[in-house]
């Protein structure tokens, strides 16, 4: 048995002590970490098994029966693939993971260039996000949104909630999407057919708890407004809308869609959190750039991440330099082809760190 694995094994079965003893531990916790390593585990005694099972066969390959020798073969041949598959998943299961991926996850996206071809695919977007949430049983929550003369998006930021599933949580499949989206399509009002340009950006944060990341409350500028409707003007008469601002970075969140101050105060509080912290985040990397070239692009607002091609029905991620085709259905929320292969790419990097 690799060492790795072993050790996989050892806290295991460590975990389980502790949680039958119960005397002094935070058992939530101890649960909730071997929860995580239960699939592991299964792969690793599952290994072991394959392994014994192989040297059974190769015995048998000294057998006088040339039809048990053949059988062993077989036997070998079939053992051998499944071993080398069961190491490379147990090896994917043991990079380091971002402590973030299972956390809920705060969705802004704003018109770029483009004007009101801008705006209207700002809309689409967060539909197609909309739906890509719904088929992974999410829930998502607008904050605030500015609507544009055409209907579209100025900007609109939501957050969307729900279980982690398939390894990740909301925010573990959305972060792949920070950075700008190029669209290249011919609008509605274009007579003449020619086809236009125009982006978005789009930011992914974590949604963090108080323990995740802390921010002094004498740090923090509170004011109750009315809500503000299309254009600006006042929609109604009580202060429930917030806006809260963080002094030292000049960090501002706002949250108008809830009925009560408390319930807007509390959405806002996350927006600030979660600004707040990936501000600092970006200063700490910056200073060790080195650390970041095994992402995928999860990042960086600035980065041209896709562009969606609506005359030659073509999807392309420029991190990963590859096409996607059937736009329309990929505008449908159909995101998960797009999000497994950068999942993917971004595996095989952190691979290649390893090594380095």
């Amino acid at each position: 048995m690799e060492q790795g694995f072993q050790k996989i094994l050892d806290e295991y079965n460590q975990l389980t002590e502790q949680m039958s003893n119960g005397n002094g531990f935070d058992m939530a916790k101890l649960g909730k970490r071997q929860s995580e390593l239960a699939p592991t585990v299964d792969r690793i005694k599952n290994l072991e098994s394959k392994i014994k099972e192989l040297q059974e066969n190769e015995k048998l390959l000294d057998d006088a029966d040339p039809e048990i020798k053949s059988m062993a073969l077989d036997e070998i041949k079939r053992l051998e693939s499944e071993i080398i598959n069961l190491k490379s998943e147990i090896e994917d299961a043991l990079l380091p993971k971002d402590p973030n991926d299972d956390k809920d996850a705060i969705l802004e996206i704003r018109a770029g260039a483009g004007g009101d071809e801008s705006t209207l695919f700002a809309a689409e977007m967060y539909r197609a996000y909309t739906k890509f949430a719904e088929e992974n049983k999410w829930k998502v929550y607008v904050v605030s949104n500015s609507r544009s003369e055409a209907g579209g998006f100025k900007e609109i930021i939501c957050e969307v909630k729900g279980k982690a599933g398939a390894g990740s949580g909301p925010y573990g499949k959305f972060k792949y999407e920070s950075g700008v989206h190029r669209v290249q399509r011919v609008p509605e009002t274009e007579k003449s057919g020619r086809v236009h340009t125009s982006t978005i950006t789009v930011a992914v944060l974590p949604i963090l708890e108080e323990k995740d990341f802390s921010i002094n409350p004498n740090d923090l500028k509170i004011e109750a407004t009315t809500s503000s409707g299309h254009g600006g003007q006042s929609v109604n008469t009580t202060y429930s809308a917030v806006r809260i601002v963080h002094i030292p970075t000049g960090i501002t969140a706002q949250c108008q869609d809830e009925r009560s101050f408390t319930q807007n105060k509390e959405k806002a509080m996350e927006v600030i959190r979660a600004r707040v912290a990936a501000h600092f985040e970006e200063i700490e990397n910056k200073k060790i750039r080195d650390l970041t070239k095994s992402q995928i692009g999860t990042g960086d607002r600035s980065e041209k991440i896709r562009t969606y091609n609506f005359p030659q029905d073509r999807v392309t991620d420029h991190r990963i330099n590859q096409n996607f085709n059937q736009i329309n259905i990929i505008m449908e929320g159909e995101l998960s082809p797009i999000i497994t292969a950068l999942q993917k790419a971004d595996l095989e990097a952190k691979k290649e760190a390893i090594k380095q």
